[in-house]
């Protein structure tokens, strides 16, 4: 039996309130992150992402009472990430009201740090979010930045997503730092490149403009979609989407907005 392609919405959040730009810069306010949220679940979002974008940048954990209120207010798994540098950081979150956490600049600075959350909580709660763009001088092509895109991590991202995964992440946030924002379509060759080398769930992020987009994330070995510009302002819906994955001869889940 096929797996679902999930459909996700992202939420990037950088002082209490949703944001997009453009290759994360030219940042517009994009409305209140927990309204935002209950909207998409009940649209039939498969989950919803939450990512305060300024957490690494700023030095500052990502917001307790923005994810509390955020988790009470959808019913459908929510990803949190945006200063997680330890097990404690994912034992606080857990406790707001999370499933799942996403780890970026943290795991960089110290990679036992996965590792450590894994033993801890299992990987089904641990989400690498990697942020990869086209770096001429890396061996795959494709290197590894952080805080935002603003800082090259100076790693293979092949070589940093294997590593990632063998420490327990168990799945992958992939999103192109070239593409991001753009709606010019997913980086397909750097999904497809990542998927030859993990095995884990790829939730495939960043230029999502028109439905044949997802659907070439999804050929090219994505098992969810994420999203964030294209749904904030109202260029496409979940169900638009969904319908076009299930046309493909994906399978989707069909609650929500399309039962």
């Amino acid at each position: 039996m096929s797996v679902a392609i999930r459909v996700i919405p992202c939420l990037d959040v950088d002082a209490g309130r949703v944001v997009k730009g453009v290759n994360f810069a030219n940042l517009r306010d994009a409305g209140d992150p927990v309204a935002l949220a209950r909207a998409y679940g009940e649209q039939g979002a498969d989950e919803v992402t939450f990512l305060d974008i300024s957490a690494s940048s700023q030095g500052r954990a990502t917001t307790d009472e923005m994810v509390t209120r955020t988790a009470e207010t959808v019913f459908i798994p929510l990803t949190v990430g945006g200063g997680v540098r330890s097990a404690d950081d994912v034992d606080r979150l857990l406790r707001c009201g999370a499933d799942k956490i996403g780890i970026n600049t943290g795991a960089i600075a110290r990679p036992q740090t996965i590792a450590e959350i894994a033993d801890r909580f299992g990987n089904q709660v641990l989400v690498l979010s990697l942020d990869a763009r086209r770096e001429a001088g890396q061996p795959s092509g494709y290197g590894v930045t952080t805080h935002g895109g603003r800082r090259s991590a100076g790693l293979d991202a092949l070589e940093w997503v294997r590593q990632a995964v063998d420490l327990g992440a168990g799945e992958i946030l992939l999103n192109s730092m070239d593409a991001d924002g753009t709606t010019a379509g997913f980086d397909v060759e750097m999904i497809d490149a990542v998927r030859s080398v993990v095995s884990v769930p790829l939730i495939a992020s960043g230029g999502a403009g028109t439905v044949g987009h997802f659907v070439d994330a999804a050929r090219a070995g994505a098992d969810a979609v994420l999203a964030a510009s294209v749904f904030h302002y109202g260029t496409l819906s979940i169900a638009e989407v969904k319908a076009g994955l299930a046309e493909a001869g994906f399978e989707v889940r069909t609650q929500g907005a399309l039962s």
